[in-house]
């Protein structure tokens, strides 16, 4: 049954999936809307624009069949919210928060009992109530944990292409990740605008990790309507944020494919006659991702945390386009997939001279990782630098003619890429395995080339891995 606060029952214009209406009463920006028709139907919507004139309505499933002679539009006077649960564990959702069967997509007759709801809208953090991340998660990949650790309260996204495996690498990443304190510890996976297929895929790696019970999915069809695109984001993280901060639990949301996130927003701006930015995106495409990522960190006096992985395929490999251009500015780093190492058969195939995770320096160490963490880290990415710098010198002058030294670094290079970034997709590397495999691939080089760490970690540790 719907309160009802305000009905309309004529709509002035309706265009894609916007329904005009005059404005009569006080209404609310971003209240929730509910239209139902003769046949009994009801669609959601939400207020989008306001003006002294009209009431702008984005439809959330579509607006076929609707017009001013068979529709009645409810205002509930409420934005939108969703009822949260500890028996969501385990459980797949749509955009709605309502239990789905993934193959029909068809609402479950499941009871979720609970007296908690939410707005999916959330609340800001006060800036100043924010604590800097100082702990680590443990995703099990040797690239991420030993180069670009990735820090509890952190924004942290993956840069990829079409074609690229980071639906292998999200899969990977929600089934190994860890925090290493015992504490509770939740994944949160939102899936925008995915094909049929890659959903299956996903559900069926959870279940096959052991791990399903410690994940909760909401998915978002790659035919579902734009504005379910728009807001299914918002529901994963409003469900983050109460067991983050109300249960105490450290919770990792993995956002995939933030891309099709930004079309829906320039195709709702197009509808709406906005005018167009960059690449006709919309001038508030920032705003509206840092709506997104800024609902991450720690928070005083709080025992949980909410860390978020973003995952973005960027049209035609440009980092510089503005969806990739305009997340790099909000987070706190990037990772960054490689094509060419791709085509090498190198999986996880990352850019690791592109890629940065900017929190990790304060977390890492004897503490939480090992000792010699920072001095390694520093020392693979200076030298693989240098290895890639010979490497484009052998097509000029021929491998015969390098020094010593020079060919030192090729053979680097070539462990470097075959031993430390190249893993298997079910291999679930420690800190202590990624830091020993990184100090076999340093040995290969001199002991007086490790300029980068210190003499007693080299005492320590060199030679004895190989």
């Amino acid at each position: 049954m719907i309160d009802v606060s305000v009905l309309y029952t004529k709509i002035e214009q309706i265009i894609g999936p916007l329904i005009f209406l005059k404005n009569q009463h006080d209404i609310k920006y971003g209240e929730r809307v509910v239209i139902q028709t003769e046949n009994g139907q009801t669609r959601n919507g939400e207020v989008i624009k306001i003006n002294q004139e009209f009431i702008v309505i984005e439809v959330f499933e579509d607006t076929l069949g609707l017009s001013s002679n068979n529709s009645e539009i409810i205002f509930t006077g409420e934005p939108f919210k969703i009822d949260i649960s500890k028996d969501m564990f385990g459980k797949t959702f749509n955009s709605f928060g309502q239990p789905i069967d993934i193959k029909t997509k068809e609402i479950l007759d499941i009871n979720i009992i609970t007296d908690v709801e939410r707005n999916i809208n959330g609340s800001p953090i006060n800036p100043f109530a924010r604590e800097y991340p100082s702990d680590v998660i443990q995703t099990g990949i040797s690239v991420i944990d030993g180069l670009f650790t990735l820090i509890r309260g952190q924004k942290l996204p993956v840069f990829s292409g079409q074609g690229m495996p980071h639906n292998k690498l999200t899969s990977q990443i929600v089934t190994q990740s860890k925090v290493l304190t015992g504490e509770s510890f939740l994944i949160i996976f939102c899936g925008i605008g995915i094909i049929q297929d890659d959903v299956s895929y996903f559900l069926d790696q959870f279940e096959k990790s052991g791990n399903r019970e410690r994940i909760i999915s909401f998915i978002n069809f790659a035919d579902d309507s734009i504005m379910e695109r728009l807001i299914i984001p918002r529901v994963a993280l409003t469900t983050a944020e109460y067991f983050a901060f109300e249960k105490d639990m450290h919770v990792l949301v993995i956002l995939t494919d933030v891309t099709n996130y930004a079309e829906a927003l320039r195709e709702l701006s197009s509808a709406k006659e906005e005018i167009p930015s960059r690449k006709g995106y919309p001038g508030y495409l920032y705003s509206d991702f840092a709506s997104l990522f800024e609902r991450t960190g720690k928070i005083r006096g709080k025992k949980g945390s909410i860390t978020q992985i973003p995952i973005l395929t960027m049209p035609n490999d440009d980092i510089s386009h503005p969806i990739a251009d305009t997340a790099g500015y909000i987070t706190e780093g990037q990772l960054v997939l490689d094509r060419n190492l791709h085509k090498k058969g190198i999986y996880p195939p990352f850019e690791v001279l592109a890629s940065i995770s900017r929190l990790m320096k304060d977390a890492i160490g004897k503490k939480n990782t090992r000792e010699d963490h920072s001095d390694v880290s520093s020392q693979l990415l200076a030298s693989y630098s240098s290895a890639l710098e010979v490497k484009d010198l052998i097509s000029i002058i021929g491998e015969e003619g390098l020094n010593p030294e020079q060919k030192a670094l090729i053979k680097f290079g070539k462990s470097f890429e075959n031993m430390f970034l190249n893993q298997g997709f079910t291999e679930d590397r420690d800190f202590e395995q990624t830091l020993n495999i990184a100090w076999k691939v340093l040995s290969v080089l001199p002991s007086d080339h490790l300029i980068r760490i210190h003499e007693n970690f080299i005492n320590k540790y060199y030679g004895e891995m190989v």
